[in-house]
């Protein structure tokens, strides 16, 4: 090999100006290619479902009235299916009573991943239900709470009932007794419809006890993040009239 061999072939296989530039390009693009990626996986599902906690309230609210005027939308649930798959961001939480005539989705005039949704009997606050209310709000990022009441709650009814007369109604039943009593309780010498004046009451403390659940909740409140609000809903028309 001759003196001049090293050198040529330094030039032929180093590094030329238009290989690194098209380097560079490559670069460029692999890293833009990443970062939409990046911004595209912490896109939220629903996008639409990112408000603040008065702005999901007055949603929800717009829904109930499209939904006791019959004027729902008709939802394309496979295309929100597809949407969900990665994960979900509901703009709302509802603590509503598992009576059937109580469907919080067709209330206020939903889609799939718009409303995380507790039901108990009596709609009150368990140690369940706040962990799982928790949950909503520091890592689905709920911004509105709406504890859901409803007329004629039979749970509320049974509740009045065997504190009148004294008796202890069958199975795991009496935990529900125990959970309502204290607003039956509360209102029990007022007179008038004590099952109406109970069934409110239990919406009112119910939304009492989820805003100063510590440490999550009470916090998310304090800092504006969430709001907790109660309603009852009316079974004759649909509507949900809100509790103060």
């Amino acid at each position: 090999m001759c003196e001049m061999c090293p050198q040529k072939a330094t030039l032929r296989f180093g590094p030329s100006r238009r290989g690194l530039l098209l380097g560079a390009a490559s670069l460029l693009l692999c890293n833009a290619a990443v970062a939409k990626e990046k911004e595209k996986e912490k896109k939220p599902p629903k996008p639409e479902n990112v408000l603040s906690p008065d702005a999901a309230l007055k949603r929800l609210m717009k829904g109930n009235e499209r939904y006791a005027e019959g004027e729902s939308r008709r939802h394309d649930f496979k295309r929100e299916r597809e949407a969900l798959v990665g994960g979900q961001n509901p703009f709302a939480a509802i603590l509503s009573c598992a009576d059937s005539r109580i469907a919080p989705e067709y209330a206020f005039d939903t889609g799939r991943g718009d409303l995380f949704v507790c039901r108990v009997a009596g709609n009150f606050a368990s140690e369940e239900t706040i962990a799982s209310l928790e949950y909503a709000v520091a890592v689905l990022n709920t911004p509105l709470i709406l504890v859901l009441g409803h007329e004629a709650c039979g749970a509320v009814d049974a509740t009045i009932k065997s504190l009148k007369d004294g008796t202890t109604l069958p199975g795991h039943m009496p935990s529900l007794v125990e959970a309502i009593a204290p607003a039956v309780k509360a209102v029990s010498q007022q007179g008038g419809d004590t099952l109406t004046k109970a069934i409110r009451q239990n919406v009112v403390d119910n939304v009492a006890k989820l805003r100063s659940a510590t440490p999550i909740l009470s916090a998310a409140v304090e800092q504006g993040k969430i709001k907790v609000v109660g309603g009852i809903y009316r079974l004759k028309d649909g509507e949900v009239d809100m509790v103060a």
